[in-house]
C-alpha cells in the first residue's frame, strides 16, 4: 500500500534522535573550532617571528605547558603550530626529550642563497630595463631610511627595511611574485643574517651595496646591477664560516 508524503514524513520524525534545545542550526559553524584555528595561527606567528629574528635562540627548548599558559588557551592549538614549525625545520621534537629551536642547518642554507641569487639575479635584470622613476624614488627613500636606521642601530627596523629593498627591486621587475618565491625558501636565510647584523659596519656595508645595485639599475647598466647584487648576496655566503665559528651550537654541520 502506498505511503502518503506527510505519513512519510511523521515516522520518519518518531525515529529520528532528538536534538538538544541548545543545539546549534545543523550546518552552522563550529565556533570552538574556529577559535582554536585562530589560536594556533596566533602561537604559530608569535613563535615563528621569534624564531626567525633570533629571538629565540637555536636550541632554546619550548614547552607547551608555558606556552599555553602565556596565551591561557589549551594545549592542541599549541601542538599545531609546533608541528607546523616542525615542518618548516624550524623546531626540532625529539620524543621523551622535549621541543627545541631547531639549529640553522649549513647545507639548506648554501643551497637556499644560491637560489636566492637566481631569483634576485633576473629581478635586478628586468628591473634594469623597466624601473620607472617614481620606483627608483621609492628604492632611494628605502636607502636613506637604511642609512637612518644604521646611525640609529635599530637591528630589527633595518631587518624589515633591507627586506623592503629586495622587495621592492622585484616590483620594479615586474614579477612582484618572485619576491613571494624568495620568502618561502629563506626562512634560514634570515635566521642567519639576523646573526650578522650585530656585527661592526656589517649595517653600513649593506647599505652601501644596496646603494651600488640601485645606481646600476638607474644607468640602466643591467651587468653593473647584476654583479653588485651577486657581490651583495655572496658576502652571505662566504661569511657562513665566520658566523658558524662564533656560534657553533646554532647551526647544524654537514654529516660527512
Amino acid at each position: 500500500m502506498a505511503v502518503s508524503l506527510n505519513e512519510r514524513s511523521s515516522a520518519e520524525l518518531k525515529v529520528r534522535k532528538q536534538r538538544a534545545p541548545n543545539s546549534p542550526p545543523r550546518g552552522a559553524p563550529d565556533r570552538h573550532a574556529g577559535q582554536a584555528t585562530r589560536n594556533s595561527e596566533i602561537v604559530y606567528r608569535d613563535l615563528r617571528d621569534a624564531i626567525v629574528d633570533v629571538t629565540l635562540t637555536p636550541g632554546t627548548p619550548l614547552v607547551e605547558k608555558e606556552i599555553t599558559e602565556r596565551y591561557g588557551i589549551s594545549r592542541t592549538p599549541v601542538r599545531e603550530a609546533i608541528l607546523r614549525l616542525a615542518e618548516e625545520q624550524l623546531v626540532d621534537v625529539i620524543p621523551k626529550s622535549g621541543t627545541f629551536v631547531a639549529r640553522i642547518p649549513v647545507a639548506v642554507l648554501h643551497e637556499a642563497i644560491v637560489a636566492r641569487k637566481a631569483l634576485e639575479e633576473a629581478c635586478v635584470r628586468e628591473a634594469t630595463a623597466k624601473a620607472s622613476k617614481s620606483q627608483i624614488m621609492e628604492l632611494r627613500a628605502i636607502i636613506q631610511r637604511e642609512y637612518e636606521l644604521c646611525a640609529s642601530g635599530d637591528e630589527q627596523a633595518f631587518h624589515d627595511a633591507d627586506n623592503a629593498f629586495h622587495a621592492g627591486v622585484a616590483a620594479a621587475s615586474g614579477y612582484p611574485g618572485i619576491w613571494s618565491m624568495i620568502e618561502k625558501i629563506r626562512l634560514q636565510v634570515e635566521r642567519y643574517r639576523r646573526l650578522t647584523l650585530p656585527q661592526t659596519g656589517r649595517m653600513a656595508l649593506i647599505v652601501a651595496e644596496h646603494a651600488s645595485v640601485l645606481d646600476a639599475i638607474e644607468r640602466g647598466d643591467a651587468e653593473a646591477a647584476v654583479a653588485a647584487m651577486n657581490n651583495h648576496l655572496n658576502k652571505l655566503q662566504i661569511d657562513i664560516g665566520t658566523f658558524r665559528d662564533l656560534w657553533p651550537d646554532y647551526f647544524l654541520f654537514d654529516k660527512k
